[in-house]
């Protein structure tokens, strides 16, 4: 279902509760107090056909049989009964000639002179009182139709249900401009969203008044498009970089591979072009097991097991040792909370971790001819902190915010051996086991990096 529709059904149910809770408020308060007014009039009339017939006129079967229906019957279906101590029926009059009805009984021991009997039979309601009168007590029961009442009240029913099947429909237009209303910045979204594709990832999406809930989702969505954007950068950035990266060797390998079919007709220099292209080719070997490297350092699938990091640092070091004889690489051990109960231990991939630490020791000894400082210890409990310190050259601000790219290399790397790939594929690797990469670097101060990763 759209949510427009959703807004419409949900809008529509809420307030048509609303309004019946209120319809029936106002019925049942209304029919509470057309009941009290008629009850009221009844008991008024009990006290004064009491008053009479009782105390004044002492229930003279004579003088009784002397009035007419119409002088003591006023009401709608009206009948006055009156019974003695003995709950015998002294008196009676009906309109409709009807004897007395034998509910009233029921309630000869229930009436009290605070609590007089109220009951009802069809339309015709009846209220019985306990009137005293020359230490005898007699019981009075008047009943009768309201009928102006009752005509009232079915106006008032009429009155509610017509206004509901009205407020109803005005309910459906109501909620249909509500949704039309709230979902407009959306419709509006949806289209300019729609405008942006590949070729104009610049564009952006309105942020309104950048407050309401809308105005954030437009900031979060702009939010998601520089960042689409920047990854649409890095991708033409780092096909450039590829292409360039392989072409190199490949036209080396291909000019030479030519030179010699055209020009070598010796074995020796046959030979030198055959070292020359190997040369090449195993270049493209390289970038191609780096580049196949970068990719399988996003997978999060592998097996994670406790992992001690100083024994994969220090394995790191011996091989960072080989490959750079007579390298200095110092290495120093920090102190650990007392609550540790296994030293620098944590969950990974040994084997990928030992990757991530050779990358950062081999770049610290390529471009510095000094000693490199490395430290793992603590940075709190829960954390452990691996930095990795060279004298190199150093960086400017604007390459080393580049520097974690895939196949960037800065400016005073075009002479080293390399592809750039070294610390992208540390930082995914880093990333995968739920750790941070820091880089800081200034030109002529050397680089220092520093890995953060969660302890066991």
């Amino acid at each position: 279902m759209l949510i427009r529709n959703k807004l419409i059904l949900r809008f529509m149910v809420l307030v048509f509760a609303i309004q019946l809770c209120l319809t029936g408020f106002i019925y049942y308060y209304s029919a509470r107090a057309r009941e009290l007014r008629f009850y009221h009039r009844l008991e008024g009339k009990a006290e004064q056909t009491a008053n009479l017939l009782i105390r004044r006129l002492s229930l003279d079967a004579e003088v009784l049989r002397s009035f007419r229906k119409k002088d003591l019957l006023t009401m709608h279906n009206e009948r006055i009964s009156i019974y003695d101590a003995q709950r015998r029926l002294v008196f009676h009059l009906a309109q409709e000639d009807e004897p007395a009805p034998a509910r009233d009984a029921e309630y000869f021991t229930k009436i009290t002179r605070k609590k007089p009997a109220r009951f009802r039979e069809g339309k015709v309601e009846t209220l019985g009182i306990v009137y005293r009168h020359k230490k005898r007590e007699y019981l009075v029961f008047v009943a009768g139709r309201d009928q102006f009442g009752g005509r009232e009240f079915d106006t008032l029913t009429s009155i509610l249900l017509w206004g509901n099947l009205g407020a109803l429909v005005l309910i459906i237009g109501a909620a249909w401009l509500f949704a039309d209303r709230s979902l407009r910045p959306l419709q509006r979204m949806v289209a300019e969203v729609k405008g942006i594709t590949a070729s104009n990832l610049k564009r952006r999406v309105d942020e309104g008044n950048r407050q309401d809930e809308i105005a954030q989702l437009a900031m979060t969505f702009n939010q998601m498009l520089n960042g689409l954007e920047q990854a649409f950068e890095n991708q033409k950035s780092f096909v450039a970089h590829a292409s360039h990266e392989l072409r190199t060797p490949l036209a080396n390998v291909l000019g030479t591979l030519e030179t010699a079919s055209a020009y070598d007709t010796e074995l020796p220099a046959a030979k030198r072009s055959i070292d020359s292209a190997v040369e090449e080719i195993q270049k493209v070997i390289d970038l191609t097991n780096g580049l196949l490297a970068l990719a399988k350092a996003d997978d999060t699938s592998f097996a994670r097991a406790p992992v001690s990091f100083d024994e994969v640092v220090l394995q790191a070091v011996e091989t960072a040792k080989l490959r750079y004889p007579g390298r200095s690489i110092q290495v120093d051990f920090g102190t650990w909370p007392e609550s540790v109960e296994e030293v620098f231990g944590m969950r990974g991939n040994a084997q990928l971790l030992q990757t991530a630490v050779l990358n950062l020791l081999d770049n610290a000894c390529k471009y510095s001819d000094q000693a490199v400082r490395v430290q793992l210890g603590y940075e709190s409990r829960r954390t452990l902190r691996l930095t990795v310190a060279d004298t190199g050259p150093g960086l400017p601000p604007e390459e080393a915010a580049r520097v974690l790219e895939p196949l960037f290399r800065g400016r005073n790397g075009h002479d080293k051996p390399g592809y750039g790939l070294g610390l992208a594929i540390t930082q995914k690797i880093i990333q995968v086991h739920a750790g941070r990469l820091l880089l800081d670097s200034r030109s002529g101060q050397g680089t220092t990096v520093t890995v953060l990763l969660p302890a066991a």
